[in-house]
């Protein structure tokens, strides 16, 4: 399903950008803006090939070059692309009405038409420079049946998909750390993306997060994008130093009044391997306590589920990043990818979390799904 996705995108990217072109090529015989085209259509062709983050990616590009190249890039062809689609079709529109007795529905049509290419360059606007770091805390309860009562109220915080670099500073994740410290949590669990390529500052952002404290301590799992920058050893042993413990394929019990909570955690499963979710993780089941998970892709959560783990916390979706909702539907890219998009999910008695995260990815913008910091509280149902 992802690859179906990337291919619609890229046909209609190259669709919407080869009208575009003819346009202004019929419209400017110039060699030199004729040339002009060429070179800018280069440029972004180049630009949207640095999205295609992976373990293949060329390493020769800098991480943070490609990373605002693509995002750059990506921003233009999704934008114009809407434009384009308004614009054709307010045109079909007006060649419909197009009657001289019909100058004011003509002008309010125009209007309208206006205003609708207009909407996509607000949306990105706002999404950009005031939601993508509008952070907010949300509290969720989670009803788990057979809960022990030493559980009840348990309070774990969450930080998923934090992505610095480029368009996540330092600075902005100091003030998502000084949100987190005045929650007080019990346990404090960070689920994968700390960095989204390789030159990201890592250390800078491991350097922030031990500043979290918990009660039982801070824990992790690894991304996928830890995996694509090829620094998952290094996260581990830089967050060991730093007072945060990520479980790649280990558990760890912890006692809280008198019961057990069993935390496990996993490297992120990939999605072309779904059939192979979770391999051995049911060994790390421990009978009778309360079995969590921590698992960067949510979309492992009936095998989890069918294992035996009580609770799953995850991201990687980042609710959506943008994430419209239309007559109580919500249309966003990511149902393409993953069932479990955004918040609470119950299946054969387990339950799984899916935070909104904090950073974004490809594209530095949030809409309708502002970045969060989770916490979610263990009650018996």
């Amino acid at each position: 399903m992802p690859e179906i996705f990337d291919l619609f995108l890229f046909i209609v990217f190259v669709i919407v950008q080869w009208c575009i072109v003819a346009a202004l090529w019929k419209a400017h015989k110039q060699p030199l803006a004729r040339a002009s085209m060429v070179l800018f259509e280069t440029l972004v062709a180049c630009g949207y090939a640095c999205t295609f983050a992976g373990p293949g990616r060329l390493t020769s590009v800098p991480g943070g070059l490609a990373e605002v190249a693509g995002a750059v890039a990506l921003t233009y062809l999704l934008t114009t692309s809407f434009v384009w689609t308004i614009y054709w079709t307010v045109g079909r529109i007006r060649k419909h009405f197009d009657a001289p007795t019909n100058a004011a529905r003509r002008l309010a049509l125009n209007t309208a038409g206006n205003l609708a290419m207009a909407a996509p360059f607000v949306a990105i606007g706002y999404g950009a420079l005031i939601e993508r770091t509008r952070f907010r805390v949300r509290e969720v309860d989670a009803l788990l049946p057979g809960l022990a009562p030493g559980l009840d109220g348990l309070r774990i915080l969450q930080l998923s998909d934090i992505h610095m670099g480029p368009f996540l500073s330092e600075s902005d994740l100091a003030r998502v750390v000084d949100m987190s410290m005045e929650l007080k949590p019990h346990l404090a669990v960070i689920t994968g993306d700390l960095i989204s390529t390789h030159g990201d500052p890592l250390d800078a952002c491991i350097r922030q997060l031990a500043r979290i404290k918990a009660d039982a301590g801070v824990f992790g799992c690894m991304g996928n994008h830890e995996h694509y920058a090829r620094a998952e050893e290094y996260t581990e042993r830089a967050g060991a130093r730093a007072g945060i413990r990520f479980l790649r394929g280990r558990s760890q019990q912890l006692q809280f009044g008198g019961a057990t909570l069993n935390l496990a955690g996993v490297d992120h499963q990939s999605t072309t391997h779904g059939k192979d979710y979770l391999v051995g993780a049911e060994r790390m089941v421990v009978p009778g306590a309360f079995n969590l998970l921590l698992s960067h892709n949510p979309a492992v959560f009936p095998v989890a589920a069918r294992q035996g783990y009580n609770l799953m916390l995850s991201g990687h979706t980042h609710g959506g990043q943008i994430d419209v909702e239309i007559y109580d539907q919500f249309i966003t890219p990511a149902r393409f990818f993953t069932h479990y998009i955004y918040g609470l999910y119950h299946a054969q008695g387990a339950a799984a979390y899916v935070t909104r995260g904090i950073g974004t990815i490809a594209i530095p913008v949030r809409i309708g799904a502002p970045p969060e910091i989770s916490v979610i509280r263990l009650r018996k149902a």
